[in-house]
């Protein structure tokens, strides 16, 4: 199929969830009460690619995304958000009816299925999770968690959390081959009690060009701003920080601050 005909198919198989994708309420939970014990986290295991919103790329809200061809070694900070009974038994990207009792997320470019594990870094409790959906479509959200998921890291509440997205890897297969089941450990590592959450807006090799960024964050008004040497380096880098980090509305805040003044490389670390 050429590739602009099979972009065109990603986008129609989940343009009717795009919306449910930016955001969540924390009213979208179920009906009754949950099931009286939360499903086991997902095995992970070999399997083939999904024939459906895989790509190699598509365009959602006029943003181009492109599907990583492989999810090993991928790790990122960022906010998590949820969907729920809205959109339970709809089909997701890959085709598959969404079930918010089960252990599932969706993410704009780690390929259908993935398996990673999501850590709250606000209280260190950890889900597996099958990626099998495209989203979330919103800024500063990188994966969209099921119910069950969100229940399982305590932020139904809340509807965000500052979380850990680390893939656990696996080889891939020819879609002519079985799946398999792999035990495998995830690469995440748990939060060090007392650990503080960051926004980083740039690591220089130069001294000077860190106290440049410094100066324009503090000029900004935006702050507390630092420059944080990392001595373990060689040569030393000099990292621009802002933080602690108490929360996503924090967060979103310093973002918005960051894109008036043109900063639109950010990244959430923990120390």
């Amino acid at each position: 199929m050429p590739r602009k005909s099979l972009a065109l198919l990603v986008v129609l198989a989940f343009s009717s969830i795009v919306a449910g994708c930016a955001g969540r309420q924390v009213t979208d939970g179920p009906a009754a009460a949950l099931p009286s014990a939360l499903p086991s986290d997902p095995v992970p295991r070999e399997e083939p690619r999904s024939r459906y919103g895989n790509g190699p790329y598509y365009e959602v809200l006029g943003q181009r995304y492109e599907v990583m061809k492989t999810g090993t070694g991928y790790r990122e900070h960022g906010v998590a958000s949820w969907y729920g009974k809205k959109f339970h038994g709809r089909p997701t990207s890959s085709r598959e009816p969404y079930d918010m009792y089960a252990m599932t997320a969706a993410h704009r470019t780690l390929p259908l299925p993935s398996y990673v594990r999501v850590t709250n870094l606000r209280n260190n409790k950890s889900v597996v999770v099958r990626v099998n959906d495209r989203g979330p479509f919103v800024s500063n959200r990188i994966i969209d968690l099921s119910y069950a998921a969100a229940e399982g890291l305590d932020m139904i509440h809340d509807g965000t959390s500052l979380v850990e997205v680390a893939s656990i890897g696996y080889e891939e297969l020819d879609s002519s081959e079985p799946a398999r089941q792999v035990r495998l450990e995830s690469p995440s590592e748990i939060l060090p009690p007392g650990a503080s959450i960051y926004v980083q807006v740039g690591a220089f090799g130069d001294a000077e060009n860190a106290r440049r960024r410094f100066s324009m964050l503090r000029n900004g008004g935006i702050g507390p701003a630092f420059v944080h040497e990392d001595a373990a380096v060689t040569p030393a880098l000099y990292r621009v920080r802002i933080g602690p980090i108490a929360d996503v509305s924090q967060y979103d805040s310093i973002v918005e601050q960051l894109q008036r003044l043109g900063i639109s490389e950010t990244h959430l670390v923990t120390e």
